[in-house]
């Protein structure tokens, strides 16, 4: 299990990398729609859907995708979709993780369903806003969700007592959280104080929201960065819980799915690119 893990992430390095760091837009927008329609499908099985159904919502969506990255050059449009996904995250998907689910079957469910693949989309229409902006400027937003989640884990296991949510993740735990979160303010805190040093940290997210806003509220910042990505992730784990699956797919050997890739970069690519849009 480990070799393939190990073998799907170098496979993927080798494509992922070369296409951010090449800044060639076509290559990038074709990679993230089909990652999108994958994220899609995967989404449409989670809540119900047929096979057939499933791939049909998969190909509709990376066709919409393409449609509307032609369609959007408004600023305040995208502005308005990361608020408003956000705000859906703050409004109907956290609350979920206390409230539960509604049923597979009724008209809750598929209401559920449509505003979650808007979140999905808000978010891969964040990650090309980020790229447009550099490919290190998005690197910078996803890895505070990868350092949070290394400390979460390592945290969990040195510290791990009280559950965080046993119903949803049993293997999640407060002290994780907590431990992700200072792993995250602390290298954040570094790239900031060696940004003067070092002139490539400069375009990074944590050092322009640092020179932004100032110390209290970039802490502040990052630390709601955080909380949305274990919301993202307990989000995700509760839809496979009620739909019985242990990974959103096999597409990615070793790792499951792209969902589950993705799950905590759903709510915070479009809060770091609304963001963003204040610097």
């Amino acid at each position: 299990m480990l070799k393939t893990r190990i073998i799907t992430a170098v496979v993927l390095l080798a494509v992922l990398l070369p296409v951010l760091f090449f800044n060639y837009f076509p290559a990038f927008a074709v990679v993230a729609t089909l990652f999108l329609g994958a994220a899609m499908w995967e989404a449409a099985r989670l809540f119900g859907l047929s096979a057939m159904r499933a791939r049909v919502v998969g190909i509709a969506g990376a066709v919409l995708f393409v449609f509307l990255l032609q369609h959007s050059g408004k600023p305040g449009a995208l502005t308005a979709l990361y608020g408003a996904a956000c705000l859906l995250w703050l409004i109907r998907y956290a609350p979920s993780l206390g409230l539960g689910l509604p049923p597979l079957a009724g008209a809750a469910n598929w209401s559920l369903a449509i505003t979650f693949s808007f979140a999905i989309f808000a978010c891969f229409f964040a990650i090309v806003g980020l790229y447009q902006h550099s490919a290190l400027y998005l690197l910078s937003v996803m890895v505070l969700v990868w350092i949070a989640d290394i400390g979460a884990y390592f945290s969990g296991k040195a510290f791990g007592r009280r559950k965080l949510a046993p119903s949803i993740s049993p293997g999640k735990s407060w002290e994780g959280a907590i431990g992700g979160g200072i792993a995250v303010l602390a290298i954040s805190s570094a790239s900031v104080l060696l940004a003067a040093g070092q002139p490539w940290l400069r375009d990074t997210f944590a050092v322009q929201l640092q020179a932004r806003f100032g110390w209290p509220l970039a802490l502040l910042v990052l630390l709601l960065i955080v909380a949305a990505s274990v919301i993202g992730d307990l989000f995700e784990s509760q839809l496979k819980r009620r739909a019985a699956i242990k990974d959103s797919s096999n597409l990615l050997p070793g790792h499951g799915g792209v969902l589950d890739r993705i799950d905590a970069l759903i709510p915070v690519l479009p809060l770091a690119a609304l963001i963003g849009s204040w610097f």
